[in-house]
């Protein structure tokens, strides 16, 4: 118990240190302002990085991290069924349909160049609304399986993908292209970024993913600053870029973290409360490991093997059926018994010897280990009479079962004394747990009524019902 006092921290402390981990966070998530602050403090903005081929690399290579991401968003979905999780994939796609269309026009900037720069803020435009969205979705019920692999539902909006990009290339060719269009769009993508860092803090969502989400978002409002504050491939600009990228960055480390985790990004938990529950889980292993000794004590006291057969006793055979019986009334699940007697075998004791008879007992639970393998309960009740627990199995599988022992027994050669082969056959009687009752005795019974049945029909049979 020593151990676990240690994760309580004094309150003074952790109040404070509370206190500046938060504020690392919000510095962290701050952090590029600085950069823009002092970009636009010492940059003249007519000067300018204008490079072509590197723009193309840079968003084919943002195009192609964004796709991975994507389909690792959707496998989180698929599996946890979280809202948040459908439109944060809604939202990579959305971004990736459109942004990579940024890049493919790079090559028209000088004589078209409202097609080249709208498709960037339309697409985060587009990112930050739909981020919004699932935010404003966090905590509730998963989707059903059918929704989640609707493929209308996602071609639909591949297809509103599709039709924006149409709608951004239309209105570039228009007479509203202008850079007041690309400020309205870039604005408005500011506005989602900063409303979904606002529902993250009126609704205290501090889950340790939602806080890489919260900083992600706070990166993609800055970088629309910084777009807004720049001009097409001065500094400011590339800034720009760059904030958004370690944005995109940390939200697919989330996502990353989420595929290799629960899946969810609400039920990924804090260190505090991880801690917490390694000590409850810690707790419970000494109790478990208390109660395992106990039990292994008990068991070597009472198991006991039969010293001629290697089959278990009747006692262990019985304390193994008690407790097939709890475990079967707690889950449900159906256990089997058979009931086995040599046929005639007192003729083979008058007749061969006690010494054949003991060979043949030996031979017969050796062959019954064989055909139910990897079941390990045959236990010798008594002289020629045997059982068998058949765990998590029905009637009919036992039935099968017990057919197979009939089979084997039936055909295999028996070896005596004096090299004398001996034939055997054996008579089964098969009980299922709720089926043919719910107790030791009535289990017991109706296996051995199944039994005598099988001896009155002219032995070397199984019978089941």
């Amino acid at each position: 118990m020593s151990d676990i006092s240690m994760v309580h921290t004094p309150s003074g402390i952790g109040v404070v240190t509370r206190a500046y981990a938060r504020l690392l966070v919000a510095g962290f998530a701050l952090l590029p302002a600085g950069a823009i602050a002092y970009l636009a403090g010492i940059q003249a903005p007519s000067l300018t990085f204008e490079n072509h081929p590197f723009h193309v690399l840079a968003i084919a290579a943002a195009t192609a991290e964004g796709t991975f991401v994507t389909y690792v968003t959707w496998r989180c979905y698929r599996s946890s069924g979280e809202p948040l999780l459908r439109w944060l994939t809604l939202g990579f796609l959305g971004f990736v349909l459109i942004y990579t269309l940024h890049g493919a026009f790079t090559g028209v900037a000088h004589h078209h160049l409202w097609l080249f720069l709208l498709y960037g803020p339309a697409s985060r435009l587009a990112m930050s609304f739909l981020l919004l969205v699932g935010l404003l979705s966090f905590g509730r019920p998963p989707d059903d399986v059918d929704t989640r692999t609707n493929i209308r539902l996602w071609g639909t909006w591949i297809a509103a993908f599709v039709l924006i990009d149409a709608l951004v290339a239309a209105v570039a060719s228009s007479t509203i292209a202008g850079l007041g269009l690309i400020r309205a769009l870039e604005s408005g993508a500011l506005l989602f970024s900063a409303l979904n860092v606002t529902v993250l803090i009126v609704r205290r969502i501090r889950s340790p993913l939602m806080v890489t989400f919260g900083i992600s978002v706070t990166w993609f409002a800055l970088s629309s600053l910084a777009f807004l504050l720049g001009r097409p491939w001065n500094h400011m600009w590339w800034l720009a870029h760059l904030i958004f990228a370690g944005g995109f960055f940390l939200l697919s480390y989330a996502v990353v973290q989420a595929f290799h985790t629960t899946r969810s990004f609400a039920t990924v938990y804090s260190q505090e409360v991880m801690i917490a529950r390694l000590a409850a889980a810690s707790v419970r292993t000494e109790r478990a490991l208390e109660e395992l000794q106990l039990t292994n004590q008990k068991l070597e006291h009472l198991a006991a093997t039969d010293p001629l057969t290697g089959a278990v006793n009747r006692r262990y055979f019985i304390v193994r059926m008690e407790e097939e019986i709890a475990r079967a009334k707690q889950d449900g699940t159906p256990f089997s018994l058979l009931a086995l007697d040599l046929d005639n075998f007192k003729a083979i004791n008058d007749g061969y010897g006690h010494q054949a008879g003991d060979v043949v007992l030996q031979t017969f639970v050796q062959k019954c280990v064989d055909v139910i393998a990897p079941y390990e309960g045959v236990a010798r009740m008594g002289g020629e009479e045997f059982m068998i627990l058949l765990p998590q199995t029905r009637l009919d599988v036992a039935s099968t079962i017990g057919g197979l022992i009939r089979a084997t027994i039936a055909s295999t050669p028996f070896g005596g004394v004096s090299g004398k082969h001996i034939a055997l056959t054996v008579s089964i009687g098969v009980a299922q747990f709720g089926a043919d009752g719910d107790s030791l005795d009535a289990l017991f019974r109706t296996a051995d009524q199944r039994l005598y049945c099988a001896k009155g029909e002219g032995r070397n049979r199984v019978v089941a019902a």
